[in-house]
């Protein structure tokens, strides 16, 4: 779950006692305009969950009431990195004497969380630990010590911070102990300002949210950013399935995320393009015939490799559904077969009996095959490479 600067600051940085600026969130140029009388100079800022939105042209400022009104004229309707801007924030002008940044994220091969800080804010942070390692400190917690304001101390020693030492191990301190409470996967704060009168504040926030979370922390998941879909994406979600649509040409219907792109990779690896992901892994391998109308649905799809490998789900009850929906749907594209581990025997006499289809021992086989027959639709005159029976 990504958030909005305005919800990340409102919601978590302000309760956290991280400071923030005076701001108002603004829906229209309207609201924009009134609310420059209870800030003053302020920067009109795009609320879109994504970065880079300066470069944009979706941070401006204004020096009065009608230049807000413009700004945010301008930028509401805006697309940035796919996301379209759906409302403002008119923050109060700061006047900035250095920029910081810092940040709390997941370590995934430590497995513990990491504290980062660097004296260069205001930049990409993969430029800086490119060309100043030096500049960013890393903290790597471990979980039974916590992160103190003796450990953040000790991660900020022998840095030039103005003087700002103290509030800036507070901040992180903080960021710290929220992170863990609302399960976060990153909180970061770029810029994080030492003004010209001595204060330091959060001008920026990033906040991402474990999805798998949601359930801990229902009251913050509600005001998650919507992110951009696809009639397809939604229709996904609408029945529980976590559905990606690209831009290729084999469809992909498999069980378990891990599974789903291994299947991809070795699509591309194949030569050919996937044109989706689809997990159905948990509970939702008894959904695979919602599943296989959503995968064919989408125009691009000219071949589809459907692969099943069974643990805890069971391979005949997703090929049932499958059966099942390919003959209600009669759709007129090949499909390849793979199919192992648990209920495989009777999964693979229903494909065979049902489709005519017999399942290759390989996946890899399988998918070449698929591969191939959406080389051969797209090219016509082609010879196709086919192998495998393809039910239609």
């Amino acid at each position: 779950m990504n958030f909005l600067e305005h919800v990340a600051k409102a919601r978590v940085l302000a309760p956290a006692g991280i400071p923030v600026p005076r701001a108002v969130h603004c829906g229209t140029p309207e609201e924009a305009q009134a609310a420059f009388a209870e800030l003053g100079p302020c920067m009109v800022k795009a609320q879109v969950p994504t970065g880079k939105r300066g470069k944009a042209g979706g941070i401006k400022p204004a020096n009065t009431a009608e230049e807000a009104r413009a700004r945010a004229a301008d930028i509401l309707g805006m697309q940035i990195d796919g996301h379209p801007v759906g409302s403002v924030l008119l923050e109060e002008q700061a006047r900035i004497a250095r920029e910081f940044y810092a940040a709390i994220l997941i370590d995934t091969v430590g497995r513990r969380p990491l504290v980062l800080f660097s004296t260069e804010g205001g930049m990409d942070i993969e430029e800086v630990a490119a060309t100043r390692p030096d500049a960013l400190r890393r903290h790597r917690v471990d979980l039974d010590s916590g992160f103190d304001a003796a450990a953040a101390h000790a991660m900020l020693s022998g840095l030039d911070l103005s003087g700002a030492e103290e509030q800036v191990a507070c901040i992180l301190v903080a960021l710290y102990a929220t992170s863990g409470r609302i399960d976060a996967e990153l909180i970061e704060i770029n810029p994080l300002a030492l003004l010209a009168d001595g204060r330091v504040v959060a001008l920026d926030c990033k906040l991402t949210l474990d999805d798998s979370a949601a359930f801990r922390q229902t009251d913050l998941a509600g005001s998650a950013a919507e992110e951009p879909m696809t009639d397809l994406e939604r229709e996904g979600a609408a029945n529980g399935l976590k559905f990606i649509q690209l831009d290729g040409d084999v469809g992909v219907l498999a069980n378990g995320a891990g599974l789903t792109m291994t299947t991809m990779d070795v699509i591309s690896h194949c030569g050919g393009r996937p044109a989706n992901f689809l997990e159905i892994g948990g509970e939702a391998y008894t959904k695979s015939e919602a599943a296989l109308k959503l995968v064919l649905s989408n125009p691009g799809v000219k071949s589809l490799v459907v692969n099943f490998c069974g643990a805890f789900a069971r391979t005949d009850v997703m090929a049932e559904g499958v059966v099942t929906a390919w003959k209600r749907l009669a759709p007129d594209i090949p499909v390849f077969f793979s199919i192992h581990g648990t209920g495989e025997d009777e999964a693979v006499r229903l494909v065979r009996e049902g489709l005519g289809q017999e399942p290759f021992d390989l996946m890899e086989d399988a998918v070449q095959a698929a591969v191939d027959a959406a080389h051969s639709a797209a090219h016509p005159a082609a010879q196709s490479q086919a192998s495998g029976g393809a039910a239609r």
